[in-house]
């Protein structure tokens, strides 16, 4: 067992030979605006560079990107780590599943082993997501999750032409212990 691994996903380093398929997906405006913003164009060498520096990249403190994949190997997406502040025990996250493998439970199981890690290893005692007001599917996702939402920033983010708020959403150690006691996550290695 590995604590890294769900029982769909698993959470790993991303490799050089990744480049592909988030080069594919960079293609997916609507992805990339709900996840992040649509970025000018990139080219294949540029995406295979962005590749190998991840792949060689040492996390900065707690902070990290993780690919994400099926326990069969198939990469569908990232999620990643910031904002990580040990003297208050508090992090950032953001997930991003590529848009054909939405609606599988794969974002909810990735984000719970991350949770888990950071929780039950790492000493942290709350995450918080921003979620921004258009994405739907994340905040339907947060809120099954049991996240409470915390606050709503007014015209945060400027896109598709006008401004949308972004909404705060947190989940404490507490909060998850409580919600999470019988996961059925494989047990930590």
């Amino acid at each position: 067992m590995n604590i890294w691994t769900g029982n769909k996903v698993r959470l790993r380093a991303i490799v050089p030979t990744d480049w592909d398929k988030f080069h594919a997906n960079d293609y997916d405006s609507d992805c990339a605006r709900s996840c992040d913003v649509i970025y000018f164009p990139r080219s294949e060498d540029g995406t295979k560079y962005w590749a190998e520096q991840q792949a060689s990249q040492k996390p900065e403190g707690d902070a990290i990107m993780l690919a994400v994949e099926t326990v069969e190997g198939v990469l569908i997406g990232s999620i990643s780590t910031h904002s990580c502040d040990p003297r208050h025990g508090t992090f950032k996250y953001g997930v991003a599943i590529f848009r054909e493998y939405w609606r599988n439970g794969y974002a909810s199981e990735a984000i719970l082993l991350l949770l888990r890690y950071y929780f039950e290893e790492l000493r942290y005692q709350k995450a918080t997501a921003h979620i921004y007001a258009f994405n739907e599917g994340s905040l339907a996702l947060h809120k099954r999750l049991g996240f409470v939402q915390e606050g709503q920033l007014r015209n945060m983010i400027f896109t598709k032409g006008r401004h949308f708020d972004e909404y705060v959403f947190g989940l404490t150690a507490g909060e998850y212990a409580q919600l999470y006691r019988n996961l059925s996550l494989p047990p930590n290695a």
